[in-house]
């Protein structure tokens, strides 16, 4: 059965079970990932952190990886069932060579996948389009595979998240939390697994929604960047009187938060928070923001002696600026949080740590939190499809020319910066699509900017798809 060359995407292997990834092609896949390292870090063996998610297909593919990896010689530490940010951690932890995680993350039930990351170091390198994933594709493709050799072994890794618990409690100025009530729903998914061993060493009441796994997702998508799946987490917080709510994706590398009044909070909102907490201890550090929206970060930074820098969109992307820059943070918007100690990549428990810690500090509940961290309207991500065909760069540029006065960028798509407000626009790798973002002083002053942006797309052809 041959591959599908398309499953090889930006960020990871991803395509439909059993169509497209199944036991025929499997064993190829891993095959061709594990010769890609093989080559990259100049050894023979390998030693190899696997893990998977709770899809009802990933039991079966895990067992394929760990046959073939221990056929090709590899050393396979077994995670087993464990986030996407475990994996990342484990990596670290255990100074392993490379790590890979069985999960198609926040896609539907048909879906699943894998992604690939190596240690260099205390850092973590992410594979993804900029970084050799069309390399991995070719390997795999053509078949170009290292042989099989001798000595393979599995070696079974017991309290990967009491460690990884433990260390992000490390971090915490004030070892003590407060018995808060927080209502979580994870969707049946991996945040599960998280929350879980998380309140074995810190003591807090939880309500539970959708909270044992099932990788059918009987009741939502695992997917929080849809606010509309949030709306029953922000009635169950409510109701229930909770301090806070959360609610992580499929594979628990984002998370998103609900405040005691069941507003959700916008992620870069939590990123000021956790930037000037960091900053108190590291003065003149760098916090790394994301193009989409940066001004809450710009003036967080500011008001803790902190230094911005901003990256092009992409969690691989945003990685590497962290490891290479020595910055401590990024908070991105679409609810990804990463840490230099985490080698860059994602940690989800730390940062539900820090907000915690912060609560029961300052004692104050988590809307006042992120009303006194609030200094920039957000309007969120608008998109608009456009037909086969059209070039976008050329409407960029023609929605540009109208805000000349401003200070464009060009780092991801177009970002233009006023005084008062600012704006961005990228465009899709996949699809004719264009993504608006506006933030600005005032709720007015931002949904009259972005009616003004929206309606000149609108003319330009484009058809607001949300």
């Amino acid at each position: 059965m041959s591959i599908n060359p398309k499953i090889f995407k930006t960020y990871d292997i991803r395509a439909l079970y059993p169509q497209e990834i199944n036991d025929k092609v499997f064993p190829d896949i891993i095959t061709g990932i594990y010769t890609f390292f093989v080559r990259r870090m100049k050894k023979n063996r390998l030693s190899i952190g696997l893990s998977r998610d709770m899809r009802l297909s990933s039991p079966a593919l895990y067992k394929i990886a760990r046959k073939t990896l221990v056929s090709l010689g590899a050393e396979v530490h077994e995670l087993g069932l464990a986030s996407t940010p475990t994996y990342y951690f484990a990596l670290l932890h255990l100074k392993l060579d490379v790590g890979l995680q069985i999960t198609a993350s926040h896609n539907p039930k048909e879906y699943n996948g894998i992604k690939f990351a190596y240690r260099e170091g205390s850092e973590i390198r992410k594979i993804s389009g900029l970084s050799g994933m069309e390399e991995v594709r070719k390997i795999t493709l053509k078949r170009d595979f290292v042989s099989e050799m001798e000595g393979g072994s599995v070696i079974e890794v017991k309290d990967i998240l009491s460690q990884e618990v433990k260390g992000a409690l490390s971090f915490l100025p004030a070892k003590q939390l407060n018995n808060f009530k927080i209502v979580v729903d994870p969707a049946n998914a991996m945040g599960i697994i998280q929350i879980d061993s998380l309140v074995k060493q810190v003591p807090l009441t939880l309500v539970k929604m959708n909270y044992e796994l099932d990788g059918t997702f009987p009741t939502h998508e695992a997917n929080p960047l849809k606010f509309q799946l949030l709306k029953e987490l922000q009635e169950k917080v409510i109701e229930t009187k909770a301090d806070l709510g959360l609610s992580p994706d499929g594979d628990g590398d984002r998370i998103f938060f609900v405040d005691e009044k069941g507003d959700i909070i916008p992620s870069k909102v939590i990123a000021s928070l956790i930037s000037r907490e960091l900053l108190v201890h590291n003065k003149g550090g760098a916090i790394v923001v994301d193009i989409c929206n940066t001004r809450n970060i710009q003036n967080a930074c500011l008001a803790a002696g902190g230094r911005m820098i901003i990256s092009r969109v992409g969690h691989s992307i945003i990685t590497d600026v962290i490891n290479r820059e020595k910055a401590l943070f990024c908070g991105e918007s679409s609810g990804h949080y990463y840490y230099r100690e985490s080698g860059g990549a994602e940690n989800t428990l730390r940062t539900i740590l820090i907000i915690l810690e912060l609560m029961t500090r300052t004692k104050k509940p988590l809307s006042q939190l992120a009303k006194e961290n609030l200094t920039s309207i957000e309007s969120g991500e608008y998109n608009f499809k456009f037909a086969n065909g059209v070039d976008l760069m050329q409407i960029m540029k023609s929605i540009v020319s109208h805000y000349s006065v401003g200070t464009l960028s060009t780092l991801d798509g177009v970002a233009v910066d006023f005084p008062e407000w600012r704006f961005s626009i990228r465009t899709s790798n996949t699809e004719p699509l264009m993504r608006l973002n506006v933030e600005g002083d005032t709720r007015e002053l931002t949904k009259e900017k972005l009616k003004e942006l929206t309606d000149h797309i609108v003319s330009l052809g484009g058809a607001p798809k949300n």
